[in-house]
């Protein structure tokens, strides 16, 4: 009985360590979330290009519903959505590095899951401007692996402020 005891206990024990065993895959995907981060606050064009698979990738906000609610009072048409050409990976590095304020998003409660061959990250970020906080929200990526590493295909996010 003792011996069967001493089983089932180890056998509980085994979801908790899984969970905090280190998957290769959650590693390299935390090592583009780093260099995502490190690229804005260093204004390094190239290397943030680099971590997208085409330059074409979806990138796109939605406005905060209390937000929306108050730009409405002064702009009954405003958008929750607004679909921009222009609102891509290339033109925001682009942007930060040009600009005199510095720029750093801040990302907190990561989740990563992964299968090896397509990633997803969800995390709340705080977006500053000379260390003051502009907006946060929630944000999502998608990531697929290529053969030269983890790309990102997609980023959503919603902006509250």
């Amino acid at each position: 009985m003792k011996t069967a005891l001493a089983a089932f206990a180890l056998l509980l024990a085994l979801p908790a360590y899984a969970q905090t065993s280190t998957n290769p895959d959650t590693q390299s995907v935390e090592a583009v979330v780093e260099a995502f981060r490190a690229s804005i606050v260093e204004r390094d064009q190239a290397r943030f290009k680099k971590l997208f698979l085409d330059e074409r990738t979806t990138w796109q906000s939605v406005t905060g519903a209390k937000n929306l609610a108050e730009v409405r009072k002064k702009k009954p048409a405003a958008v929750k959505v607004r679909i921009d050409p222009t609102n891509n990976p290339r033109n925001f590095i682009d942007e930060i590095a040009a600009d005199k304020v510095k720029s750093e998003e801040q990302f907190r409660d990561v989740k990563i899951q992964s299968d090896g061959d397509i990633a997803s990250v969800y995390f709340d970020y705080s977006f500053l401007a000379d260390g003051k906080e502009t907006n946060h929200g929630k944000e999502a990526w998608q990531l697929v692996h290529t053969d030269d590493g983890w790309k990102i295909v997609s980023v959503i996010w919603s902006v509250n402020w």
